[in-house]
């Protein structure tokens, strides 16, 4: 076939003079073949019904047929062919007599795009010969019975992914005779990670079965003291997701012949996935105001968002940053490429990569809000991806840290990543893309300053231990946590610590040395802060310790604010100050106790239910100023889930979701969501109100269709309460 087919509508295209062809991002545009291109005049007598003539192409495409089974593909609902690049697949070929390979000569032809290019990888005409070779496109006879013949395909283990259309070609004395359109033999060629010759080739089974076919998954969030989990359903086998995942790649403009390129994919996915430059899948809301749309909190999982934005075509309302992350974790593990979800708790969004967040005092040493601009998030969700980088030195490839949530620019678009995570230990954060920022995320430390009336900044405490105190993601095999946060840096204080934060300022991260301000640390008084664990609507108390070491006598004049906060640790309001003096004798402790009331927080609770408190104390007798501040989570109630009936594929059950209003007040708005990925997609049901006290109960008859273990995910929201989860693990038996 000429690799270009030119019809009389192509010829009319506005080009530019600096390309032949436009540019081809499109995965769904097709060119028009012809059933029969001609080498000349062909004469008269010419009937193409006296050669070899295809009757019919079988795929082996349902999942419990060869190929999908062999390539891990048999979860996919969706009725087409897909495979894995660098593994063969076989399809047979009915014909209208007998195949005779020493007088008829055939060849299949994949294409992609409207203007494919043997040399851009569109356009792939494959010979049919003898033995395949490895990661190489061929295909060779494998079986001829009567008038079919089995083929063994190999494709090229760096392949472009994506939707091909497949011809199958056969040569005549005048002309070339086609297959006609037929898009029942449409091929998705995804990454492989089970071959050794493919970028995102990964050798344990176990972390396969995880990272690229576990459809479930956990996100952790919380506090470091204080961690919560919830499911998320990644639903990346669902019907239309692949197409939808497609579509994204096109929505980004990657050209058709980058796809086979893992860091080129997830360096376009993560500015597509977020909405701020691009019209992406998802826009961010972090104002606790949801209008026309959904609440990040009330999601469970990536389905719906994705296939209302390949519906729409519009951004879907709202996100935070574990939204981000979950839906660009589906995009990864449909692809093919393994993925998984992060959280780094107490991490720094830090404006200028300095490694430093600034707290500001003021002279009685309670924060100065006007000056602080700095923020800790509570928790930070990201992903990793796991390819090579041979865009690197050796030794920086496997996980890739790929951010979709929208923080700072990078080459002029809201993105992040991919960024080696081996590279973000070793402070080798000149390696592309994005390390210093990540890098900041892990490592900075917070200042507390206070500044003189005269400008001078007397740095009153540096907290060298908080940020990125924790990094963890789920375990392998289970739903327990796995702390990876060994994996991003090195022991506190240890050597190897020292040396990668020296080849991290070597390379242009700039961190500011405490020679530039004036830092004279109290050391023979520490300060602590414990708070209890707290339900949300009830009262708790706090407890501050001194612990006084030296044989002085102290009066510490101490400050207390308690914050209501966004997870990302910038404050709504404070809704209680409270100030004391403490007498410190030599060398003992002392523990005062602050009380929360419900009626202080309730009113202006944000839906994540999360304080920051800030102590400050000032020694009088020293004028030294001692600060530390803590992020609380309150304990949200929970959904329960429960089952009725047999649980047999094939049969109705029974799901019941039950919840008790615990608040001293009545809920309102208030929406349900349930979905049990593999088994139930998303529905939802709006209930006017809770009333305090009452129980609000749910249920809902479906079928599932089909065996294993499942997991039931549901979720609540309301205006006066969010994040509300409840989830259920249920054996579906065979019938």
């Amino acid at each position: 076939m000429s690799e270009t087919t030119s019809t009389n509508e192509e010829n009319k295209l506005p080009l530019n003079g600096r390309r032949a062809i436009p540019p081809n991002y499109s995965n769904d545009e097709e060119n028009e073949v012809p059933e029969m291109q001609a080498f000349g005049v062909i004469p008269r007598g010419f009937n193409p019904r006296d050669y070899l003539r295809v009757v019919d192409i079988y795929m082996f495409k349902e999942p419990q047929e060869i190929n999908k089974q062999e390539h891990h593909t048999d979860k996919y609902y969706n009725p087409k062919l897909i495979v894995r690049r660098g593994q063969a697949f076989q399809v047979q070929i009915d014909f209208n007599r007998p195949y005779q390979p020493q007088s008829d000569q055939f060849w299949l032809e994949f294409l992609m795009g409207r203007y494919p290019q043997q040399n851009k990888g569109t356009y792939i005409p494959i010979p049919v010969g003898g033995a395949l070779k490895p990661g190489q496109w061929g295909a060779k006879v494998i079986h001829r019975e009567n008038n079919s013949i089995r083929l063994s395909i190999m494709s090229s283990a760096t392949c472009i992914i994506g939707k091909f259309r497949l011809y199958v070609a056969v040569l005549t004395p005048y002309g070339i005779l086609r297959t006609r359109r037929n898009s029942a033999t449409d091929t998705y060629i995804l990454f492989n990670p089970w071959c050794q010759l493919d970028a995102v080739y990964l050798d344990d089974e176990k972390e396969r079965e995880e990272y690229v076919l576990n459809d479930v998954g956990i996100v952790f969030h919380g506090n470091a003291e204080d961690i919560k989990s919830r499911s998320w359903s990644y639903g990346q086998f669902e019907e239309n997701v692949l197409d939808a995942c497609l579509f994204l790649m096109d929505k980004a403009e990657l050209e058709l012949s980058g796809r086979g390129n893992p860091i080129k994919i997830c360096r376009v996915a993560s500015a597509v996935i977020n909405s701020r430059d691009d019209d992406g899948v998802i826009a961010g809301s972090w104002n606790n105001s949801y209008d026309y749309g959904v609440a990040p909190s009330a999601w469970t999982g990536s389905v719906d968002i994705l296939l209302e934005y390949y519906s729409s075509k519009q951004p879907v309302r709202y996100g935070q940053c574990w939204v981000f992350a979950g839906v660009f974790n589906t995009f990864l593990r449909c692809l093919g490429i393994p993925a998984r979800v992060i959280t780094n708790y107490s991490s720094a969004h830090d404006n200028n990569a300095n490694l430093r967040m600034d707290f500001f005092l003021d002279d009685d040493g309670k924060v100065d809000t006007r000056l602080t601009k700095d923020s800790v998030w509570n928790y930070h969700c990201w992903n990793e991806a796991w390819m090579t980088r041979p865009d690197l030195p050796v030794g920086f490839g496997g996980w890739q840290v790929v951010d979709g949530t929208p923080q700072e620019t990078s080459d002029g678009m809201y993105r992040c990543g991919p960024a080696s995570v081996q590279a973000i230990k070793h402070g080798h954060v000149c390696f592309q893309f994005d390390a210093p920022f990540v890098y900041a995320e892990v490592n900075s430390d917070i200042f507390y300053t206070r500044m003189e009336k005269n400008g001078t900044q007397v740095v009153e405490n540096i907290d060298t231990s908080r940020i990125g105190q924790l990094i963890v993601t789920k375990e392998v095999g289970g739903d327990g946590m796995m702390d990876i946060t060994e994996e991003y840096k090195f022991r506190e204080g240890s050597d190897e610590e020292r040396l990668a934060l020296e080849t991290a300022v070597m390379y242009g991260v700039k961190k500011q040395s405490i020679q530039d301000t004036t830092y004279q640390p109290q050391t023979d008084v520490d300060m602590d802060f414990q708070a209890q664990k707290a339900v949300l609507g009830n009262d708790f108390k706090v407890t501050i310790t001194f612990r006084n070491k030296s044989r002085n006598s102290y009066t510490a004049t101490t400050y207390f604010s308690g914050n209501i906060v966004f997870y990302t640790g910038v404050p709504k309001s404070e809704f209680k100050k409270h100030s004391f003096s403490a007498k410190l004798e030599p060398s003992s402790s002392s523990s005062f106790d602050v009380v929360i009331k419900s009626s202080e927080y309730m009113r202006d609770l944000l839906e994540q239910a999360s304080f920051h408190f800030f102590v400050t104390a000032r020694i009088n007798e020293t004028g030294k100023i001692l600060a530390v501040q803590k992020a609380v989570m309150l304990e949200i109630p929970t959904l329960r889930i429960k089952t009725k009936g047999e649980l047999v594929a094939g049969k109705e059950m029974s799901v019941i979701v039950e919840f008790t209003n615990p608040l001293k007040q009545t809920l309102e708005n208030v929406t349900l969501r349930l979905e049990g990925p593999g088994m139930l997609r998303t529905i939802k049901k709006q209930f006017g109100r809770i009333l305090m006290n009452s129980t609000l109960t749910w249920e809902v008859k479906f079928t599932p269709m089909r065996a294993g273990l499942r997991k039931l995910i549901a979720s609540l929201n309301s205006d006066a309460l969010r994040h509300v989860y409840g989830e259920l693990n249920v054996q579906i038996q065979k019938p």
